[in-house]
Parts: structure tokens; sequence; C-alpha cells
């Protein structure tokens, strides 16, 4: 058995802690939130707004996870291969580490996602953010049935502005503060709006160089994929889903 990475030992502390025992079972478990229908509401009508880059993306993203394949070695790439297929368009594309150190209000951590620098018709540089698995970042083990409804919004793939991220993370980590107290549960730090915020929207990051010894792997490995991955649009509003077959 491989040894564990520190991600992955970070991530069982995190979900030991998350799933411990209730230290008193709130009555709102039972009682949906007041809230819970704005939340939802909100939610629907911010992933409804796009704009023509993040449709013409979005599309090229789905595409090139198609081509790619879903094989484990390919997973463990995605993100970078993913930066070569849209550098290989004409795109101006890097693969962004974020980090940040721990304070009062969150722990530290590190996080990657994919950045795309547009132009808009005045001259000004609009940046697009891809995230390829960005509704796993807002799961919680033990979810109530409210929030299990707003995360089923979200897509599993996310191409928008930071605009859009500053809007979507302050009312989903809201609404998992409100899942995690109904269920008698501390808040941990790494649920709270800041350090999610960091993942995406931190000034600290760094572009990683991206190594095009990649393409030649990935070419070799795209035949082992035996089964079909289905991921929900981001125009969909949850309801359409785009799926790989092998």
């Amino acid at each position: 058995m491989g040894s564990l990475g520190e991600e992955d030992l970070s991530q069982m502390v995190r979900d030991y802690i998350e799933l411990e025992p209730p230290v008193s079972i709130s009555l709102a478990s039972s009682v949906p939130s007041l809230n819970h229908q704005h939340q939802y509401l909100s939610l629907q009508d911010i992933l409804g707004k796009y704009t023509d880059w993040d449709a013409e993306i979005h599309e090229k993203v789905l595409m090139y996870v198609e081509e790619l394949g879903t094989s484990m070695d390919q997973e463990k790439n995605l993100k970078k291969l993913m930066v070569m297929k849209l550098r290989a368009d004409g795109y101006e594309a890097s693969l962004c580490k974020t980090s940040w150190i721990s304070n009062s209000n969150h722990s530290k951590g590190v996080y990657e996602y994919v950045d795309v620098m547009m132009v808009e018709k005045d001259g000004r540089a609009k940046r697009v953010i891809v995230d390829l698995d960005f509704r796993s970042q807002f799961e919680l083990p033990r979810p109530t049935a409210a929030y299990n409804e707003i995360i089923n919004c979200l897509p599993l793939i996310f191409v928008g502005s930071e605009e859009k991220l500053g809007k979507i993370i302050p009312l989903l980590c809201s609404a998992a503060k409100e899942s995690l107290k109904a269920k008698g549960l501390h808040i941990p730090p790494w649920r709270k709006a800041a350090y999610m915020q960091s993942k995406w929207l931190s000034k600290n990051f760094k572009k990683v160089n991206v190594s095009p010894e990649l393409e030649e792997d990935s070419k070799r490995e795209e035949k082992s994929g035996t089964a079909s991955t289905c991921f929900p649009s981001i125009f969909s509003r949850g309801q359409l889903q785009f799926c790989l077959k092998p």
C-alpha cells in the first residue's frame, strides 16, 4: 500500500473532525432554514449569467476532457494537460498555484486551478477561472437536505470570472455554516469564506511551469479509460450533463 500524501492526510483529519459525534443536536436539523430559498434562488441566478468568453472556454474545456480520457494517470496531470491544450489553441492559459499562511481567520493551505487571460473589446484584460473539480470543494460529509439541494446546483467544472466566484463563495459558505450547525457540528476554519476565497482569489499565487513532456504521456494513456464520466454543465443549472464515453 502506498504512503498517504500530505493532502490525503489533511483531508482525513478534516473528515474525522466533521464526522465527530455532535455535542448537541440542534432543532434546526429538522427545520428548513428560512434563508434556504433565498440562497438557492440566488445561486441559480448567479450561475445562469455568463459571458461569451465563459461559454467559449467552457466548450473547449469539455472537448479537451473528452479527448484526454479519464484514467487515473490522466487525472493526476489533468490541469497541466488542460493548460497545454488551451495554449495549443491560442489561449493565454496558465496553471496557477495559490498558497496562504495561517492566521486568526483560517489555517494555511495551497490550491491549483487554471486561468485564461482574455482581452475585452475595450482592451481591458479579463481573467477567466477554470476549476475542473469545483463542486467537491464545497461538499460536506453530513449535509442537510437543504444544503444538498444547493450543492447539486453547482457544476463539477466551473468556468467564470473572479467576480462570479466572489458572489458564489460567501453564499455557499453561509449555507455550509447553517448545515454544520444544524447537525451539531463545529465549523472548522477550512469551511469559512476567508479560507475558500484564498483558493481562487488570493493575490499570493504563482504561475506553475507546465512540462511539454506531459503531452507525449497523455497520448499513451488516452486509451486506458473504460467508464463514461458525466460532468453537469455550468450552464445547465445541474439539469443537463456532458458525458465522456471511452
